[in-house]
């Protein structure tokens, strides 16, 4: 761990951004040049302290799920995460078309978006990154590990993602999963993965095997949906779609139309967040 070189690079990269360009506002009085080092803590979730001992000099090595998310905090191209992996005594992430690595352009974009739910996910549905509004009508969906990851995998595994869609649209919205996962496999960004997800739904799901015998194909999000909040009820969301130029991740934006009962909702919803709603 180059602990000189790393304390210049993290004040290096802190001072260049702004907090526009992270999603965060920039107050009038602002004297700092970039963010605060309790800004960069905030966004990778670790204690101010440790992040200012990093630029110190004083702290202890990271792990590398820390490093991972200073790269993300930070903005870092891939250049630079892999800079920062070096630096703190860490191997590079190998580059494979997928990566957890948030794409910097979606994230530039997720972090201006406040009034609609977003996420970036990747071709195999794990979630990376959500906006607060989104963790407020779908819940944080980047808190699973392993298989779960994936909502090809959770949907078929785990009962409490069905609470989510209406019971009308389940056996359609599974069907779509499973052609989603078909495609992932054979043009996947990574289809070691998607064949390990594919034999355990294989082996412990009879309706996945039922709904892959069907040989359907495809590789479209689902634009048009209808949600269940637990508190707010339905809630009709079309879905916009970015993806990166390899298509190994994709940032959804969900709207409501203007003047529906679905956009009234969603506008609650971004007031009153993970509030209970209800007694």
């Amino acid at each position: 761990m180059d602990k000189k070189e790393l304390a210049e690079f993290l004040r290096h990269r802190r001072e260049a951004l702004r907090p526009r360009d992270v999603g965060l506002v920039e107050g009038a009085r602002r004297r700092t040049q970039g963010l605060r080092r309790e800004e960069v803590a905030q966004l990778a979730g670790m204690s101010t302290d440790y992040y200012a001992r990093l630029e110190q000099q004083r702290a202890p090595q990271p792990s590398i799920q820390i490093t991972t998310a200073l790269a993300r905090a930070l903005r870092l191209s891939l250049d630079e995460r892999d800079h920062l992996f070096v630096l703190i005594g860490h191997n590079a992430p190998a580059r494979f078309q997928r990566s957890e690595h948030v794409s910097p352009t979606l994230l530039r974009v997720l972090d201006r978006l406040d009034d609609s739910p977003a996420m970036v996910q990747t071709d195999l549905l794990d979630t990376l990154a959500m906006n607060p509004l989104a963790i407020a009508l779908l819940g944080d969906q980047t808190r699973h590990t392993g298989l779960a990851r994936s909502g090809y995998y959770r949907w078929f595994m785990d009962p409490a993602e069905r609470l989510m869609v209406p019971e009308e649209s389940r056996e359609r919205h599974g069907r779509a999963q499973a052609a989603r996962l078909r495609a992932a496999l054979t043009a996947g960004s990574d289809t070691p993965r998607a064949a390990r997800i594919l034999a355990e739904l294989q082996q412990h799901s009879p309706e996945f095997v039922r709904m892959w015998e069907l040989q359907e194909v495809a590789q479209s999000y689902d634009d048009c949906k209808t949600l269940l909040h637990p508190e707010l009820g339905r809630i009709d969301v079309d879905a916009q779609l970015l993806y990166t130029e390899n298509r190994a991740q994709t940032l959804v934006v969900l709207t409501t139309r203007p003047g529906t009962e679905s956009h009234s909702k969603l506008e609650l919803l971004s007031v009153t967040g993970h509030q209970q709603l209800t007694p």
